[in-house]
């Protein structure tokens, strides 16, 4: 009976989500504000100091995501704004989508720092 339940726990661990398997927020902070703030903003409501200028110039404003809405559906879910649809706009652009141009790929992030970097995006909604 112990091995039956040791077995159950192994499967659960493996096939349940668990929120220990979700980005380090603080940790998506750090590299938010070193590659997105110029843009976003800080506070992440499209109002950085590019972001601003883009705007002034007639570009659209960069995402606010204290909206927590994204529109592109990357993968074809059917579902948009999930976290394989904020990874592919952020390691391809939002242009391989059909989105903006503006919001160009960015290179050498691991898998952990797109993790995290979500995470924080997400924690912006209000």
């Amino acid at each position: 009976m112990h091995r039956f339940f040791t077995t159950i726990l192994a499967i659960a661990a493996i096939t349940i989500p668990s929120a220990a398997f979700a980005g380090d927020a603080a940790a998506g902070k750090a590299k938010f504000l070193e590659l997105c703030v110029s843009c976003h903003g800080e506070g992440g409501k499209g109002d950085g100091p590019t972001g601003k200028a883009l705007a002034a110039a007639g570009q659209p404003a960069p995402r606010d995501f204290t909206v927590g809405d994204f529109k592109l559906d990357t993968d074809g879910d059917g579902k948009a704004g999930t976290d394989a649809d904020l990874k592919n706009v952020i390691t391809k652009g939002a242009l391989a989508y059909g989105g903006s141009a503006m919001m160009a790929p960015v290179q050498g992030l691991s898998d952990a720092d797109l993790e995290n970097l979500i995470a924080f995006i997400r924690s912006l909604k209000q």
